[in-house]
């Protein structure tokens, strides 16, 4: 379902001597913690011009923090929040074929999810992240949510 190589090119991990990432690599990288610019980077695809979502995932001083210090790594929580943005953005584009599609889903309340914003969600929580998936996957195999 998830595509780990566009994954890991969103998340800017690189592959280093593997031609190509497992999950196992991504988990391994996410764990040790994502450098700062995922952060930047997946907020540009799903809300260019929205600076107030990076601050969502990672409190706004501690962002400023982290990007004075030497490895600008963020903490193995923040990057799995990243992550999980990473992934449903991957997901919601297969989809929905387009960006701006994409984007309109993940930032408009759904009413599936009790009129929840489906990218809030996900970064509050693991299972909040996979209601939105389950609500992708049954979009894109037709099934019953």
């Amino acid at each position: 379902m998830v595509e780990t190589s566009r994954v890991a090119a969103l998340l800017r991990v690189k592959t280093g001597k593997f031609p190509k990432l497992t999950m196992l690599d991504l988990a391994d990288a996410i764990g040790r913690g994502l450098h700062i610019d995922a952060l930047d980077g997946i907020c540009a695809h799903l809300a260019p011009g929205d600076t107030g979502l990076k601050y969502q995932i990672v409190p706004k001083a501690t962002f400023m923090r982290r990007q004075q210090t030497a490895g600008r790594r963020l903490s193995a929580e923040e990057s799995g929040r990243v992550a999980r943005l990473a992934q449903l953005w991957d997901l919601a584009l297969d989809v929905w074929g387009a960006p701006e599609a994409a984007r309109r889903f993940l930032g408009t309340p759904h009413p599936l999810l009790r009129n929840r914003v489906p990218r809030d969600l996900a970064i509050e929580s693991e299972l909040g992240a996979r209601a939105v998936e389950n609500i992708l996957c049954s979009l894109k195999y037709g099934t019953v949510v």
